[in-house]
């Protein structure tokens, strides 16, 4: 397995590299320091696994997730990080990532997770997979009008109160365009064929939109 690492600082890729040196089948193709250079470095030595810092200076690493993910998709992303937050991780998940490890996780974690990305498989670190799935496991998900954000709930009180797109855009300080985008996201997330529908979901609904 030949793995680019991406890291900005020079220890760390130092480290990186001596720490992969003792992996099994695992042999180090090239360093970078940048997003600009990752992708560079990947076009000339098509890694199997870039091992890929998320923060970058410049252009991010989730940027460079999606550079990489482009021009090579054959090649496995696993990112690294200090910290857990799980919209990084979703981020980075829905951008192709392979895998996600945070920095203070065992060796034998990197190493499993490289093997795994290798082998078509996603690893996360035990305490993201935690914090990922804890909201899960404490409640249930909102459905209808509860799962509306705050600017949706806004946007369709105005609705069932009459007021036309350029009304509530003038209202709410925003774009008419916004305002009808966010109109098809709530017919798609109310399950509204029709924009009378939404309308008269919206007049039903005014007591839970106050």
């Amino acid at each position: 397995m030949r793995v680019l690492i991406v890291d900005d600082h020079t220890l760390v890729r130092a480290g990186l590299c001596r720490l992969l040196q003792g992996f099994a089948g695992v042999e180090v193709a090239a360093e970078a320091s940048n997003a600009e250079q990752a992708l560079e470095l990947a076009l000339q030595h098509h890694p199997d696994v870039v091992l890929l810092d998320l923060s970058l200076p410049g252009r991010s690493g989730l940027e460079a997730l999606s550079d990489i993910r482009t021009r090579l998709p054959r090649a496995r992303v696993v990112m690294m990080s200090m910290h857990d937050d799980t919209q990084h991780v979703r981020d980075a998940l829905d951008r192709g990532a392979a895998g996600f490890v945070v920095k203070d996780a065992a060796p034998q974690e990197l190493e499993l997770a490289l093997h795994a990305a290798c082998s078509g498989q996603v690893f996360l670190s035990p305490q993201i997979s935690a914090r990922m799935l804890a909201p899960a496991q404490g409640r249930e998900r909102p459905t209808g009008i509860a799962a509306l954000s705050p600017r949706q709930r806004q946007i369709l009180r105005r609705l069932g109160n009459g007021q036309s797109t350029k009304e509530i855009a003038a209202d709410l300080g925003i774009s008419a365009k916004t305002v009808e985008t966010h109109r098809a996201r709530m017919m798609e997330a109310l399950g509204c064929r029709r924009a009378n529908d939404l309308l008269l979901l919206a007049a039903r609904h005014q007591h839970e939109l106050m």
